[in-house]
This record gives C-alpha cells, structure tokens and sequence, in this order.
C-alpha cells in the first residue's frame, strides 16, 4: 500500500477513506468530496526524451476542390520519441495545408507547401530533444508558440494561422500520447483522457455514422449514388470557385439538385427520420447576406429544416454574429485553440468541428471539455487522414454527447474517396481486420471490441515502426 504524506503524518489510503466515511456519517463532509475525487490518481511518471526522428511518405490523391482549389498529394508526417528508459514510440500526422492555411497553399508549389509544415515538424522534435514532460496536454502547450514563430518566419506570413502550426504538431502531439501511455502502463484510451478532460468524452455510442465528403462540383447523381450505399448524412462542399456572385448561383443551383436528388430519402438515424445535410464552405463567403440568400433558398425549396449544420462560412476575420440565422454554424478551421473556441461561442456559432487529427489530440481534449461546459454539441471533422488516423479520430467521435436530432456519434472520414492507394494504408493499421475498421451501411460499429482495444490506436503498426528501424 502506498503511503500519502502530508505534513509530517503517514496516513494509508484506507484510513483515510475510513476517515472521510466517518465524516460524512456525521453529515460534515463538503459534497464535492465524492468518490471520484478520492481515487488518489498516481502521479505520472516524469519522461524524458533521449532520442527524436521523423520522416514522412507522399500519398498521391485524388484530387480534392475546395476552398477555390485542390489537393493532390498527402503527406504523412511520422514523428518517433525515444524515453531515456529506451521506450521508442511513433506518431503519425497527416498534413492538410490548403485546409489550414490556404494563403501558404496559393504561394508555393503544392509540394514546398508541404515540405514547409513538415520542417515545423521536425523543429518541434528538436526543440523537445533532452527535455522532460509528464503531461502531453502541457508539453503541446509549451511548444505551440515557437513552433508557430518559426513557421511565420519559414512561410514569410507574419499572419500563419495556428492551425497551421497544430496540424504540424499532430505527429508529434500523437507520438507523445503514445510515449506518456506505455511509460504510465495505459492500455485503453478511457484511461488516457485526463480526469479534467473526462466528462466532455464520456458518452458510448454503440455507432458512429461514416460522413464521406463531396468536393465542390460533384454530381447530384453521385450524390444519390452515396445515399443509396447508405450514407445517411454527407459532407457537401460549397464555396464555388469564382466571383461571389458567380459562388452563390453554384451553391443554390447545387442545393437544388441535391434536395430534388435525395431530399424525400428517410433514415432511421435521426429524429425527423429525414436525411441531414452537411454544408462546409470554408470560409469563402465573403457577406452575411450572401449565406442569407442560400439560406432563403433553401426555405424556397423545402430544404432548410433538413440542413444539420453549415461549416465555417466565413473567414475567420469576419466577426459576423450568426446565431441569428435559425440555423447550426458550425467552427472547424477558425476554432484553433481552446480560446478561439470560446470567442466563435460567442458569435454565435452553436457546434464545432472538433479534429484530433489536424489540430491534435492534446488541443481537441480542452476544446471538448469547453463545449460540453457550454452545452455547444461536437463532431468530427475530417482532413482526409490515413486509416489509423481515422480511428484517431473515431475514439473522440464515440465519446461526446450526442449531436441534437441524432441517434449515433458523428465522424466524416473522406480518404477512401481519395487516396488512390487506400487499401493499402489499410493494411498499416495494426488491427485492419477489426469490426469497427469498415463502414457498414453508413456507420462504423463502435462495439465492446472498438472499446477494449481502443480502435488499435495504442497498438503499434508494423510499417511505421520499420521505417525507424536502422535509426539511432
């Protein structure tokens, strides 16, 4: 039995709590002394970090519109961190810079974009390189400013977006989880979430509707096509290339062919038994009264109340107040940190797209917590990741509180749309033959097995760990 020192007394955790029985017996002891708070959490151990390394593979794509232009090749940025103890550990992140900072995406080639937030990467392992962390969350948080510096300074944008800077992070955010896990002896994500950070992923749902992802110009038939695999609720992309008047006749020409398309399809998955519509702009629309038009189309045409949420209209820099527009905003790319989530909150915008795996896992923990406090509902968002990722990114969808009209968790995963070469990221993943791997009439099953193995997250995968094999 360990013993707890206070002042110069050894008191057992049992006499301690035989104690506190005794106390509250006598109808003396303060109610937020509840059983929780007694459990007594061993301190977790102080790791220091020996050894760093990365690299990264080119995934070629399909290419992906948005935003004005399109992606065709994914990098995945892979982070190792070696404990003084010998414990190695990789993390994996996948880099979406025309997602978190378009201007750096339009000013270099597609590649030097990359190859940019790839260096911030690797400046974040040697800026940690012999130093020590017990907590993942802190460590982010006292790395995130540096890294982000140094990425103005590389990228010659005085105004980068720390999005940025969080997504160049993630394979280092996730390498570090995995290191703080082994050396505290965590083998399930439950126990990995640090009891503040608790009650914001505390719900088990049972499934997790798959949300695949319609670039800007897909075909209202293969939209139908999608609804008819059993896609329930998809992600449409809006925000047409062009002038904004050019954008909004796109869209609610757009709007028009999806809901004759699609719109008098049911499912059992929401509340209305209608199916929901996803829209993400990306922050190309420039006036309030530009998104009020399509809204009123929408009305027009029958299609509002079926509209779930509307994803990041505006640029960040627009302060417009929209919780006015009898519609779910939803914050994604403009919800950075914990505190821009809080100032979106304030404007209005009553959802967030929560991305463990474009702005990390320690980042998506407090912004989770924060919306829970303030009864905002999460979802997860996609950045077009790698299949472990993907699960990443599942253990946090199956974990926050439902998404009002919904009957099951949310997650949009978009990479087998468009990574050519998908199944065979596929087969990296440690537990690729798991029940909750494969969509199934639009959702994953997040059984007892998803559960106790974590999605496979904190399994290592074979490929990855080859990579850093010959290192060191």
């Amino acid at each position: 039995m360990s013993m707890l020192k206070k002042d110069n007394e050894n008191i057992t955790r049992r006499d301690f709590i035989n104690r506190a029985g005794a106390i509250a017996a006598a109808g003396v002891l303060a109610p937020e002394l509840t059983s929780a708070s007694m459990q007594f959490p061993k301190p977790m151990k102080t790791i220091r970090i020996k050894n760093v390394d990365s690299n990264f593979e080119r995934e070629p794509l399909n290419p992906y519109r948005f935003k004005g232009s399109a992606i065709t090749d994914s990098w995945q940025a892979i982070a190792m961190l070696e404990s003084e103890s010998g414990v190695k550990k990789i993390g994996i992140g996948t880099q979406g810079v025309l997602w978190s900072d378009s201007k750096v995406f339009a000013g270099h080639s597609e590649s030097a974009g990359n190859a940019l937030m790839y260096a911030m990467s690797e400046r974040a392992l040697q800026m940690i390189k012999g130093t020590t962390f017990s907590d993942p969350v802190k460590l982010l948080d006292d790395i995130l400013p540096e890294v982000l510096a140094y990425g103005k300074k590389i990228t010659g944008n005085p105004d980068l977006r720390k999005t940025f800077a969080l997504n160049a992070l993630v394979c280092v955010d996730n390498a570090a989880w995995l290191l703080y896990a082994k050396e505290n002896n965590i083998d399930q994500f439950d126990k990995l979430i640090p009891a503040a950070y608790q009650p914001g992923l505390s719900y088990k749902h049972e499934k997790v509707a798959s949300i695949p992802s319609f670039s800007v110009g897909t075909s209202a038939q293969r939209i139908k096509q999608a609804a008819d695999e059993g896609y329930f609720i998809l992600k449409l992309k809006t925000g047409s290339a062009g002038t904004q008047q050019e954008m909004i006749e796109k869209d609610i020409a757009f709007l028009t062919a999806v809901h004759k398309a699609i719109g008098h399809y049911e499912t059992p998955y929401t509340q209305n038994g209608k199916i929901p519509y996803y829209f993400d702009a990306n922050g190309r629309y420039e006036k309030k009264e530009t998104l009020l038009r399509f809204l009123d189309h929408a009305k027009k045409i029958g299609a509002f109340d079926q509209i779930a949420v509307i994803e990041e209209p505006f640029e960040e820099s627009n302060e417009a107040f929209v919780g006015d527009l009898g519609v779910r905003v939803a914050a994604d790319e403009s919800a950075h940190t914990v505190e821009d989530a809080a100032h979106r909150i304030e404007l209005g915008y009553s959802a967030i797209a929560v991305k463990a795996i474009a702005k990390t896992l320690s980042m998506t923990m407090k912004i989770t917590q924060l919306a829970y406090e303030k009864k905002v509902p999460c979802f997860c968002a996609d950045l077009t990741v790698n299949p472990i990722l993907v699960d990443w990114n599942k253990n946090v969808a199956a974990r926050l509180q439902p998404f009002p009209g919904m009957t099951v968790g949310l997650q949009e995963t978009n990479g087998h749309q468009y990574y050519k070469n998908w199944e065979k990221l596929v087969s990296y993943h440690p537990k690729k033959d798991g029940s909750w791997i494969c969509t199934q009439k639009g959702v994953y099953l997040t059984d007892a097995s998803f559960y106790s193995e974590s999605g496979g997250i904190l399994t290592p995968s074979r490929h990855y760990e080859e990579m850093f094999e010959t290192a060191h």
